[in-house]
């Protein structure tokens, strides 16, 4: 890698730290900026999921307002997470890199869906299940998780809708919560990858770097932008990446 790859990936860790952190898809930035310094698809997926660990310390501390009373409720949801997050490095670890690449676009859409789609979604679930947590959280954060570990291009965008859902309708506090949730499974994951997987130390540590900066202005930006124009911002932002990736998988 060059130097100008360094400050390359550096400023794409800002960005991605911003934007996912915010509530929208930190690999949208991520991800493709590993591709264009020349790493292969699959080793840039390992590479990012260990580089966005650096989100998780910084998101929380920028969070403290929004994250005030959830300590009970992370530290139950989280064991899920991080169970899930597991599932999905084992599973991109053992998984053929033609087949992933074709699955993704089709979760973001329906992710994006139902973040535009939240505020029906809410209700109808209102009406129908008075104990969500019973139903929908553990299948759901299991399901998030286990893609954050396979993937992660866009889990924020469906961990968003399901927090959003089914745990709490207020845009800034459903963000905090799903950076938490996202943040352990990538722990998981991201170790997973350390002992078993392919990691580019000098690109996943350029962007950390710029990760974790990015990730304590996020939630500051998550907190001033209106719930209703972050939550369609983010699933615009999906539907594109799942176009993109659907034309151009790699």
């Amino acid at each position: 890698m060059s130097t100008g790859d360094d400050f390359l990936l550096v400023g794409a860790g800002l960005l991605a730290g911003v934007v996912g952190t915010a509530g929208g898809i930190t690999s949208l930035v991520s991800y493709p900026a590993l591709l264009a310094v020349g790493i292969s698809p699959l080793l840039a997926s390992m590479t990012n999921i260990v580089a966005l660990v650096a989100c998780l310390p910084g998101s929380a501390l920028s969070s403290r307002t929004e994250l005030r009373g959830r300590a009970q409720w992370l530290r139950k949801w989280c064991i899920v997470s991080v169970a899930g997050g597991a599932a999905g490095a084992a599973l991109l670890l053992s998984t053929p890199a033609g087949i992933f690449a074709r699955v993704v676009p089709v979760l973001l859409v329906l992710a994006a869906l139902s973040l535009l789609a939240q505020p029906r979604l809410s209700a109808w679930q209102a009406g129908r299940l008075a104990r969500p947590e019973r139903v929908v959280l553990p299948v759901g954060v299991f399901a998030t998780s286990l893609y954050s570990g396979y993937f992660g291009a866009g889990s924020g965008v469906m961990t968003l809708a399901l927090v959003l859902l089914a745990v709490d309708q207020h845009v800034a506090r459903a963000n905090a919560l799903k950076n938490m949730l996202i943040g352990v499974a990538t722990v998981v994951s991201a170790a997973a990858f350390v002992l078993f997987g392919r990691v580019v130390w000098p690109a996943a540590a350029a962007l950390a770097l710029g990760a974790f900066a990015g990730s304590t202005i996020g939630p500051v930006v998550a907190r001033s932008v209106p719930g209703t124009v972050l939550r369609v911002l983010v699933a615009l932002t999906g539907i594109g990446l799942a176009v993109r990736l659907w034309v151009a998988p790699s």
